[in-house]
């Protein structure tokens, strides 16, 4: 089973853009791992009113990306203000670029890959308030509901708000799939 690691702050991560890209992994037979930058538990929020809270699995910097399979970066706007603020998140997720892995990112996570230098010459979208950050680290920002963009040295699949995650999580998955990551739900099973 493939792990695909899922990077949220202890704090402001949009629940939506978390729990229904992890469903769509867990329904296409990987294995989504809660990665944070400390142990416990973090605090989702629906917009700027408190959720649910979510139980960490992995820490980073005890982690790295080679323990995992690929990357899913949901937003909310907290949430990957704190990430790109922590040396070692923005480690993790540069290390998923080094090692050629897929990352998806959607809303404002866009603002954690800046921060890991990793979008200069790539096509991407987000929310378009990170339009000029982006365009000012090299990537050409675009408005749409979803990219796919194989510049580089692997996929990066970005989105630009939870109105966007049907879209979203079919893109995903199928890089995921095309990856080797995910089963494909059209293959035929074996005899």
């Amino acid at each position: 089973m493939m792990r695909i690691a899922f990077l949220a702050a202890p704090k402001g991560v949009e629940q939506v853009e978390l729990t229904e890209p992890w469903q769509a992994v867990t329904d296409a037979g990987g294995e989504p791992v809660l990665v944070s930058t400390k142990a416990g538990e973090i605090q989702a929020f629906h917009h700027l009113d408190r959720a649910d809270v979510f139980p960490v699995q992995e820490v980073v910097g005890e982690v790295s990306a080679e323990h995992f399979d690929g990357l899913v970066l949901p937003g909310g706007v907290a949430n990957p203000d704190f990430l790109r603020m922590n040396d070692q998140a923005v480690a993790f997720v540069k290390g998923f670029f080094e090692r050629g892995r897929p990352v998806a990112a959607i809303c404002h996570a866009a603002w954690t890959l800046v921060e890991a230098d990793v979008v200069r010459g790539r096509v991407l979208t987000s929310y378009p308030s990170l339009r000029t950050d982006i365009r000012n680290a090299g990537g050409d920002w675009v408005d749409e509901q979803v990219v796919v963009c194989d510049r580089g040295p692997n996929a990066l699949i970005t989105s630009r708000k939870p109105g966007d995650l049907k879209p979203f999580c079919e893109a995903f998955l199928k890089e995921f799939t095309a990856a080797g990551l995910l089963a494909d739900p059209t293959a035929e099973p074996p005899d």
